[in-house]
């Protein structure tokens, strides 16, 4: 799903790999505390770190993402959970940053209101190698989780930013060709509320099922009628919970769900299951952010891309098993972040973000394009030029990055003072990327 932008093309390039630093250590959270903190090193992963704390009656909060990737990548490229309420992004929860920085030298950088931690918030791994991160932590709690399902115009029509804001962490997934979304929404529930223990997966599948997607969705590289049927299968599957308890492994058949922050947020694998990508399921992606008060004009400027396409007797789908997901940040103000506020373009950001995040499956046979191909790269193009909007660091082709840069998508006063700290860090420009290279951050 993710692409090769985030290092060098340069043939001589040697790719920092980290999983093997995953000690965790300096665990702070006196009894009464609101918060405390703990010290990581840069392999530790969101799982690792969710079982070390749940074992001290400590949670992450809500600055979590996948449950199989490192906190300190996940704050370098500015990822993010979907929340309006509350502080989402991995960042928002770091209190330190040691970077090995293009000399070699370990630097501390505490947050704070000046440029190199600004930087270092989102660095893109352009300043050098995160070593550790202190993280903010909290005591453990148990959340809900429910599901509702809404037509299309609810959503369209609706007020967005009314549906989502007033949860811990909720985002929709949107089905367009049976123009239907559904709205996931968690919250905290009272101590001894529910002793109900769900452990979420959106990954986990079997082989058998690996295969039987994989042979419905490659033959939608050339048949509209197996991507409908992909996608209806697909919803009917996403509708009731993807949860089971964790104590049994049994499944959880109705809404709402209840269990422990992490479990029930982000979860895992299920027992002796694979994920997709185990199996050959390989996707693409794009993402993009923009204003919330602007979401309903983003979304209805998509679903005329798909009515377009209809017109001309092209019926276009979701192909990914959970649908298009619409995301939702909290405004957090760094240099290079998707959710930052009073940059040069003039749109609102103080209420949020939305991102419109849209996965698709690739075929494995072929040229390796997607049914109707041509209709993805328009559709970036459209949404970056009519809209402010900003790419995720990950997520997007060179083409959406170089798009953005050419539309001066990403505050100019921002990039200039994200250079000035990289120069300072790494005057020799040694960790390089391919985004850094398209912005002009050499």
């Amino acid at each position: 799903m993710w692409y090769d932008t985030m290092c060098s093309d340069n043939p001589s390039t040697v790719i920092i790999r980290t999983e093997q630093l995953n000690r965790i250590s300096e665990f702070s959270l006196p009894d009464g505390a609101q918060d405390g903190s703990v010290m990581i090193e840069a392999g530790v992963t969101f799982f690792q770190l969710a079982e070390y704390l749940h074992l001290n009656n400590a949670s992450m909060g809500y600055t979590l993402v996948n449950w199989n990737i490192t906190l300190a990548g996940s704050i370098a490229m500015g990822a993010h959970r979907s929340s309006l309420r509350e502080d989402s992004m991995v960042a928002a929860g770091a209190l330190e940053l040691h970077i090995i920085d293009g000399s070699g030298e370990i630097r501390v950088i505490k947050r704070s209101d000046k440029d190199e931690w600004l930087a270092a918030s989102t660095s893109l791994g352009l300043l050098g190698v995160i070593a550790k991160v202190k993280f903010k932590i909290y005591p453990d709690f148990k959340v809900y989780a429910k599901q509702d399902t809404l037509h299309e115009t609810d959503v369209l029509e609706g007020d967005i930013y009314g549906m989502i804001a007033p949860y811990a962490t909720a985002n929709f997934w949107w089905w367009p060709y049976l123009r239907k979304f559904h709205l996931r929404y968690y919250d905290p529930i009272p101590d001894g509320f529910s002793d109900q223990e769900g452990f979420q997966s959106t990954f986990s599948v079997t082989k058998t099922e690996a295969d039987l997607a994989t042979a419905l969705l490659n033959s939608g590289k050339i048949l509209a009628t197996s991507n409908m049927a992909a996608e209806t299968l697909f919803f009917s599957l996403w509708s009731p919970p993807n949860f089971r308890d964790k104590r049994t492994d049994k499944a959880i058949s109705s809404w709402p769900v209840y269990g422990w922050n992490y479990d029930v947020l982000i979860g895992g694998l299920y027992p002796g299951y694979g994920t997709e990508w185990d199996f050959g399921l390989r996707g693409v992606t794009l993402e993009l952010a923009f204003p919330v008060t602007i979401g309903n004009a983003v979304l209805k400027r998509v679903r005329k891309a798909f009515d377009d396409e209809l017109k001309k007797g092209i019926i276009m789908t979701s192909t990914y098993r959970s649908g298009i997901n619409i995301k939702f940040g909290k405004p957090y103000n760094d240099l290079l972040g998707q959710v930052a506020t009073d940059t040069e373009d003039g749109a609102d950001w103080s209420k949020g973000a939305l991102m419109f995040d849209f996965p698709t499956f690739k075929p494995s046979w072929g040229d390796g394009k997607r049914f109707n191909e041509e209709f993805y790269g328009k559709l970036a193009k459209t949404l970056i030029t009519e809209f402010p909007c900003r790419p995720h660091w990950t997520k997007n082709t060179r083409e959406v990055f170089r798009l953005a840069a050419e539309n001066k998508k990403i505050d100019s006063g921002h990039l200039a003072r994200f250079k000035a700290v990289r120069e300072v860090f790494d005057p020799k420009g040694i960790f390089r990327s391919v985004v850094g290279e398209t912005l002009g951050l050499y």
